[in-house]
């Protein structure tokens, strides 16, 4: 295939599509065996009255005041959500990546950046809705400290697209949009680093090993949240949809007002480190979950690119 014509089918390929269902499927199954990490996680974010910090008691608590079932508490729309959002992001990564591939101009990790920004973007307009309304079904039931958090009750996921809508506007389900846009940096940053790393492990030819894989990924996914936490917990609590602003207007100057204030709050109420409170949880849950999920989806892609006689695919 010429490069002109791998341009006009790039969006099309059966590549594209083996890389998109892989990392969909890799992204369920590592969050599926992490899950409890990230319900300690969202409690932490959203629930500023919760004193305990560690992990494991969190976990304990929540297990002890409300079922050990509760701990997966939300598993469907979540995982429905990720689902959906990895296979749109995989895709047009991908898609991007391979169109490309013989443009001139910025070196590979230039390169990688600038399409993980873009795929990002597109991920973040097509799947907000979704992950909206996995937050709210994730935390109904729960019993928080802060008393002020007020729930609504859905029947599903569906009933809670309906109600949002029918209460407080079709808008609401774009909720954390921009903190999301900015976080669009977080895959950004860590499919540079992952693919930067993976291109110097294989160098020569060298096989990777599911180990090393898994070690880039942790690596990778580590700094990538590392640097951009506080906007994810600006990002939980505006999806949770407590938080209601008091600026005047919308649009992007309201939202930035709306961050803005929700992360100086964050500060005076418990300092600095405020801004990183459920990081422990964060990490272990993102980096466990973002290592195993690329060990998965590079199985399954070269699997199945073994099978089609087109191994020679996963080489970059």
């Amino acid at each position: 295939m010429s490069d002109n014509g791998g341009s006009a089918v790039g969006l099309l390929s059966y590549e594209t599509l083996v890389h998109a269902v892989a990392g969909a499927m890799g992204s369920v199954t590592a969050m599926t065996v992490f899950f409890p990490l990230d319900t300690a996680k969202s409690r932490l974010q959203v629930d500023e009255k919760r004193k305990s910090n560690s992990t494991p008691v969190i976990l304990a608590e929540i297990a002890k005041e409300e079922g050990f079932l509760s701990l997966y508490r939300g598993w469907f729309p979540v995982i429905s959500s990720l689902c959906c959002s990895n296979f749109v992001y995989f895709y047009t990564f991908n898609s991007l990546k391979k169109l490309m591939a013989s443009g001139p101009g910025q070196s590979r990790p230039g390169k990688d950046l600038l399409i993980g920004i873009v795929s990002g973007v597109v991920n973040v307009i097509l799947t907000t809705p979704m992950w909206v309304v996995n937050t709210r079904l994730k935390m109904q039931g729960v019993k928080f400290r802060n008393e002020d958090l007020h729930q609504t009750h859905y029947r599903g996921i569906f009933d809670a697209f309906s109600q949002i809508i029918a209460n407080e506007g079709v808008g609401t389900l774009w909720n954390g949009t921009l903190p999301s846009l900015v976080l669009v940096l977080n895959p950004a940053v860590q499919f540079m680093i992952y693919e930067a790393m993976k291109r110097k492990a294989g160098r020569g030819g060298r096989k990777i090993s599911s180990a090393k894989i898994f070690l880039i990924g942790a690596i990778a996914k580590a700094i990538a949240t590392t640097a951009t936490y506080p906007l994810q917990t600006v990002q939980a609590i505006l999806r949770f949809g407590q938080y209601k602003s008091d600026a005047e207007g919308g649009g992007v100057m309201g939202s930035l007002s709306n961050i803005l204030f929700l992360l100086m709050d964050r500060i005076k109420k418990h300092g600095a480190l405020g801004l990183y409170k459920g990081l422990e949880a964060k990490l272990l849950q993102t980096v466990l979950t973002a290592a195993l999920m690329f060990v998965v989806y590079e199985k399954i892609a070269a699997v199945t690119f073994r099978l089609m006689g087109m191994n020679k695919k996963l080489k970059h």
